[in-house]
């Protein structure tokens, strides 16, 4: 099969497109024929080697976590999915920017999204939605979102809403309109974030979710009043500290069959920042890096 890879960890350069082995499936498992995948921070995190220390990697690597396909091996004790479906999902954390990639967790994809929406739905909206659960019923709460145009931040903005939060989205202004065509009231983040929120939220914001890593954790944690009020998909290290909710994404394909109801319903719609061809996947690694993206980066495989 034909696929991304990098030999060494370094820069977006590292990254060639050449031939790998294929892979199978084993128990619990299905191979996927990749339309499209996407790029997730832990993505260029993982090829820089900054994360080497706590996820060692078997070199050559192929980066990517999620992607959308067509099933074209099932592995023993797998029900409910059958050789053809498109679905999308996520495997480990390496293998997707592939033409087969495995997955361990997956739903069927909704036909209200093509191929990048769904290729882009996997990591960000069971990282929105762990991060949500954890701060409780959303209904008639006033919601803060810190990141609120990102892969994860919109992704969270546009659940949180179905589910009947009124959401208060931090960006930059060149992002404002399009929090707003999410449903979400926009502001900037930084300093006099709590004096621009007194006006948004006179009655106060009840939840905070942060998903951006900026250094605002405890202005956040204080803007909620109680660390037990603040879930971060972010910045573990602050969270903890802070005693804050402390998220990480896992393969669970409960909240991908959830998200993809919502896509159903036309309540939750996966926003695609830009789309690279798999030979340009060093250009998408590198504006990956870069940060303050719209929504999520896809590659079509």
């Amino acid at each position: 099969m034909r696929a991304a890879r990098f030999h060494e960890y370094g820069g977006p350069e590292s990254l060639v497109v050449e031939q790998a082995p294929d892979p199978h499936p084993g128990p619990g498992e299905i191979r996927v024929r990749t339309v499209a995948a996407s790029v997730n921070p832990i993505d260029w995190k993982l090829r820089v080697g900054a994360l080497r220390q706590l996820i060692p990697l078997e070199l050559p690597a192929i980066p990517g976590r999620d992607a959308v396909g067509m099933v074209d091996e099932i592995g023993t004790g797998v029900r409910g999915v059958s050789i053809g479906d498109r679905v999308f999902g996520l495997g480990g954390v390496t293998g997707a920017t592939a033409e087969l990639v495995i997955l361990s967790a997956w739903a069927h994809a909704p036909d209200t999204w093509n191929d990048e929406q769904a290729a882009g739905a996997g990591l960000a909206s069971v990282t929105a939605m762990r991060g949500l659960n954890a701060l409780g019923a959303l209904a008639g709460r006033t919601l803060l979102v810190e990141g609120a145009a990102g892969g994860v931040g919109s992704a969270a903005v546009e659940i949180a809403v179905a589910q009947g939060a009124t959401v208060i989205g931090t960006a930059s202004e060149r992002n404002h309109e399009f929090l707003t065509s999410l449903g979400a009231v926009p502001t900037t983040y930084g300093p006099g974030l709590a004096q621009r929120l007194s006006a948004l939220a006179p009655h106060g914001v009840d939840i905070v979710l942060d998903t951006a890593a900026s250094g605002s954790l405890d202005d956040l944690v204080a803007i909620a009043g109680d660390p037990a009020r603040v879930a971060t998909v972010a910045d573990h290290a602050g969270g903890q500290r802070l005693g804050t909710h402390v998220v990480n994404a896992e393969n669970d394909p409960a909240l991908l069959s959830a998200a993809a109801e919502l896509g159903r319903q036309g309540r939750y719609t996966p926003r695609i920042e830009q789309t690279y061809p798999l030979e340009r996947i060093a250009d998408a690694h590198a504006q990956a890096e870069r940060g303050r993206t719209r929504g999520k980066i896809v590659i079509r495989i």
